[in-house]
């Protein structure tokens, strides 16, 4: 099967999987898929802190474009920074055009998305989506189990070391993204 991990920024945490960054393959160019994969081939894609960078209305091109090489039943797990986590310090890194210099990678952040707004995203472009971890409106966390072997997020309630002590000091909100399986009668 096939797993791509999009901005991998040199991590290895998802060993056996192909690490691409934008400069190989942008979630906005259909070219650099069509150059790499066939339709229906890939089985996940991992998205850590990347849908960020791109606007409501690129989120959704770059899904659709995900969404034909991914296999029926595959899935994108999408980390992104949580717009509803009510922590003030939090909020100043991650949001839109980030905290300070231009340098800093959160400078390129063009959207905070709250659970509300990447549902729609992905469900406009196709997919069903799974909630994994995010806050709602009222800025309580939730958790729902997820399988770290199927797609690791270091920057989620277990894994990020900035979470000790029962306190949540980093959050992503994580969501499986799922291309439906093809119905019986096809």
């Amino acid at each position: 099967m096939i797993r791509v991990v999009i901005g991998s920024g040199g991590s290895e945490n998802n060993a056996g999987w192909l690490h691409t960054e934008e400069s190989e393959l942008s979630l906005l160019v259909q070219e650099d898929w069509e150059n790499r994969f066939e339709f229906d081939s890939i089985g996940v894609i991992l998205a850590e802190h990347v849908w960020e960078h791109l606007t409501y209305d690129e989120g959704i091109q770059a899904a659709k474009i995900c969404f034909k090489y991914l296999k029926h039943g595959g899935y994108i797990r999408c980390a992104v920074p949580d717009g509803f986590f009510p922590n003030e310090a939090y909020q100043n890194i991650v949001k839109v055009g980030g905290p300070g210099p231009k340098d800093h990678p959160a400078a390129s952040h063009k959207i905070v998305h709250t659970f509300l707004s990447i549902q729609s995203m992905f469900e406009e472009a196709g997919y069903e989506v799974q909630l994994l971890e995010y806050c709602d409106d009222n800025g309580n966390f939730h958790y729902n189990e997820w399988d770290e072997t199927k797609g690791f997020i270091y920057r989620s309630k277990r894994f990020d070391h900035r979470n000790k002590d029962g306190q949540l000091g980093f959050v992503s909100l994580i969501i499986d993204a799922r291309k439906p399986n093809l119905s019986p009668e096809n």
